[in-house]
């Protein structure tokens, strides 16, 4: 026996079933149907630079490799991930041999391309502007953070979406069809089965796929892949949820501002999706108190105490029962009075204090605990408001001598600060009316 004989190692499923044409190609209908932006310039010989922005498993290096067949083009990938400028130079001068000899285009399919550092994405420029180079950049990450706008201003941004339900099908039914897939063993999946692997794959073809294989290696030939397989196999799938990337920002946005659309439902959902995907409580606990300080404010002060005082569970006892009153939490402030007056307020005092830079503190404001501050006139003429009528000294001045008094901080007429605002107004009024004159620097 020869110990040192393998047999071939077969192509992942998701690999033997790539398209061999556009017209195999499944999902991105918004791009490539008839008529539709990436489709025109490709049937007019338009070949442009361009960045292919979307999440896992949705065709883009696919994608890449058939528009260089379309357009009889050369194809050069790297990864970014393991390539650096050694590697884009070895693809110019691949590039111009290919013009040169042959007289065809190079595409050169850079993946994963926002992880090259800024001096790596320069690397592409000049040979982008000469046109040695049609760029096609994949990313899962927002091109407008994480590349060039020197490299952004050169390539159009296309972005793919998640496959839908219709997409996912497709391909389950042509791997279950074509000999090239499962087709030889005859197997079914089930609606049930489908839904489940749907489900597990979020959207993601490749995950889809690599699910249907996994699955079909327990299952017996002419059989069905049926739900108590697949709950095996798929254990506790996580939907997909990057933190740090587009994903979670885009689902903590979410939260946010279906608490501040006073949408209890809708917070749930996204503080659900976030814990499905693995997101620490801990993280949505912090955020969550961050809210009530700035959609619900002076409109219902308990709300910052019972988001502080969820926050205070999630780290006493953990999950499930400190998501359950991060859950309360968030279901009192989107369902409170909103107000972001203190939130407004404060930032316009910020840019005043950035613009106007160090201006002195008034005499009669300063603190005095000396004989010399004292003899120099700090506190001098202060007014104790508790010794004033009504605890209010009116006609005071609590700015700076060389900045008018501004009234930075404007309730809105909703819960508690319906009364807040009655009140300043009150106090407005007493400040009109009384004779004391404002300093002069």
């Amino acid at each position: 026996m020869d110990l040192f004989r393998s047999e071939p190692v077969a192509q992942p499923l998701a690999a033997r079933l790539r398209p061999s044409n556009l017209d195999e190609y499944v999902g991105q209908e918004h791009l490539l149907a008839r008529g539709k932006p990436l489709r025109e310039a490709l049937e007019q010989g338009a070949l442009h630079s361009m960045i292919f922005w979307g999440p896992p498993g949705v065709g883009k290096t696919t994608l890449a490799r058939l528009l260089a067949q379309f357009c009889d083009a050369h194809f050069e990938t790297v990864s970014a991930v393991l390539a650096g400028v050694k590697e884009i130079r070895q693809a110019v001068e691949v590039a111009k041999q290919q013009a040169g000899q042959y007289g065809r285009r190079t595409i050169l399919f850079v993946d994963e391309v926002h992880r090259f550092n800024k001096s790596q994405q320069d690397a592409f420029l000049p040979y982008v502007e000469d046109g040695t180079l049609i760029f096609i950049g994949a990313t899962t990450e927002n091109p407008s953070f994480e590349l060039n706008n020197a490299l952004l201003s050169r390539a159009r941004v296309y972005v793919l979406k998640s496959l839908d339900e219709a997409a996912l099908r497709k391909l389950v039914d042509r791997a279950l069809s074509e000999e090239r897939g499962l087709g030889k063993r005859n197997l079914r999946v089930g609606d049930e089965a489908f839904k489940m692997l749907m489900a597990a794959a979020d959207g993601d073809g490749r995950r889809m796929l690599n699910f249907l294989e996994n699955a079909s290696d327990l299952a017996e030939d002419g059989g069905e892949i049926g739900v108590e397989l697949l709950q095996s196999l798929l254990g506790d799938s996580r939907r997909r949820f990057d933190k740090g990337g587009e994903a979670f920002y885009d689902q903590i946005s979410a939260l946010h501002k279906s608490v501040r659309g006073s949408n209890p439902d809708g917070a749930l959902y996204w503080y659900a999706r976030m814990l499905d995907g693995g997101c620490d409580p801990l993280y949505i606990a912090r955020r969550v108190v961050r809210m009530a300080s700035e959609d619900i404010g002076n409109a219902d002060p308990r709300a910052l105490s019972l988001c502080l005082a969820a926050w205070d569970v999630q780290e006493r006892l953990g999950s499930p029962e400190g998501e359950l009153a991060v859950a309360q939490a968030i279901t009192y402030i989107a369902c409170a009075p909103k107000s972001n007056a203190v939130y407004m307020g404060f930032k316009a005092a910020l840019r005043e204090a950035a613009e106007h830079g160090s201006l002195e503190v008034p005499l009669h404001l300063r603190n005095a605990p000396t004989k010399l501050m004292k003899q120099l006139g700090y506190g001098e003429e202060y007014r104790y408001a508790h010794d004033e009528p009504d605890a209010y000294a009116a006609g005071e001045d609590y700015f700076p001598e060389q900045l008018e008094p501004r009234q930075y901080y404007q309730p809105v007429p909703r819960g508690l600060e319906l009364k807040i605002g009655e009140k300043l107004k009150h106090l407005a009024e007493l400040d009109r009316n009384s004779p004391r004159q404002r300093r002069k620097p």
